[in-house]
C-alpha cells in the first residue's frame, strides 16, 4: 500500500527537488554530475560521454547463459519477479522453452537489461503455463555473512531441542501464500474505507488551465506519431513492464521476442 505525500494546506501532492546543501541552492539537470565514491567522502567523476562509452547490454535480449537446477540458486539472490510473455510471431520459441525447462527441471541463468542497467536473472517456469523472469543480485553484492555475530559453542539442552523439534512439527504445513494477510495492510484499508463512507475526502487544488497554440499542439501530435511509427518498425514491443526479451532460434543463445511485466504488485 503506497501513500502520497500531499502539502497539508492545500492538499497538493509534494514534488521532490534536487537541491545541494552546501550551496543552498536548487539545481538544474545541466548541473548535476556522476560521481563514484571510492572512500567516504571522496569521489571520482565520470561524464556522460564516458558513461555512454561503456558497452551496454541489448534491452531488447535476454542471453541465457547456463541451465541449472532451482534449488541450487540460493533465494538471497533472488530480487524481484517479472512474468514474460511472447511477442507476435515468437509463440513457439516461448512454448518451446516452457516446455522443454519443465521436462528437464530445470531453469536458466541469464542476463538481462533493466532500465539500462545490466543484472543477472533466473528465467524459469511459473505454475507450468508461464515463464517468469526473476532478477538477481550479483555475487559481489550479496553480505557473505562472516562479519556477524553468531553463537557457535552454545550448548543445548535436550529436553528443549526435542520442544523446539515439536513446536516445528506442529505447525508444519504445506506453503499456501493466499492465507497469510497482512493485518497493517488490513488495518489500514479499513480506516481509509470508513473516511471514504464518511466522505472525508480531500481533492488537490484544480489547476489553471494551460493554454497551448492549436499549430503547436498539432505539431507535437504529428511528433508523437512518428516517433510511434518508428518503434513500431523497430519492432519494439512493451508489455506493461520493465524488460524486453527475446529468444533467438537456438536455446543456448538469446531468448528473441518476449516482451515482460512485473509479477509483483
Amino acid at each position: 500500500m503506497a501513500f502520497r505525500l500531499l502539502h497539508s494546506e492545500c492538499h497538493s501532492p509534494v514534488r521532490y527537488r534536487k537541491w545541494c546543501p552546501a550551496c543552498n541552492l536548487p539545481l538544474e539537470p545541466g548541473e548535476i554530475a556522476r560521481g563514484y565514491e571510492y572512500e567516504k567522502g571522496r569521489f571520482v567523476i565520470l561524464t556522460d560521454e564516458e558513461v555512454e562509452a561503456v558497452p551496454g547490454p541489448d534491452a531488447h535480449k535476454v542471453e541465457i547463459l547456463d541451465f541449472v537446477k532451482l534449488e541450487d540458486v540460493d533465494p538471497v539472490f533472488f530480487e524481484k519477479s517479472y512474468f514474460l510473455e511472447p511477442r507476435d510471431g515468437a509463440e513457439k520459441a516461448y512454448k518451446l522453452l516452457l516446455e522443454s525447462m519443465k521436462q528437464q527441471g530445470k531453469v536458466a541463468v541469464a542476463r538481462v537489461a533493466l532500465r539500462a542497467r545490466e543484472t543477472l536473472a533466473v528465467v524459469r517456469t511459473y505454475k507450468d503455463s508461464f515463464i517468469m523472469l526473476e532478477t538477481m543480485y550479483w555475487a559481489d553484492e550479496v553480505r557473505a555473512g562472516q562479519e556477524l555475530r553468531v553463537p557457535e559453542d552454545a550448548e543445548l539442552d535436550e529436553r528443549e531441542m526435542k520442544l523446539a523439534i515439536t513446536l516445528i512439527e506442529t505447525l508444519s504445513s504445506e506453503f499456501e501464500p493466499e492465507k497469510y494477510k497482512s493485518r497493517q495492510r488490513q488495518a489500514l484499508e479499513e480506516i481509509i474505507q470508513r473516511k471514504i463512507q464518511g466522505k472525508q475526502i480531500v481533492a488537490e487544488p484544480e489547476k489553471a488551465p494551460e493554454v497551448i497554440d492549436l499549430m503547436e499542439a498539432l505539431r507535437r501530435s504529428v511528433e508523437r506519431a512518428k516517433t510511434g511509427n518508428v518503434a513500431a518498425g523497430a519492432g519494439v514491443t512493451e508489455a506493461g513492464g520493465d524488460a524486453g526479451s527475446s529468444p533467438g532460434s537456438g536455446l543456448g543463445g538469446t531468448v528473441e521476442e518476449m516482451g515482460s511485466g512485473p509479477a509483483g504488485r
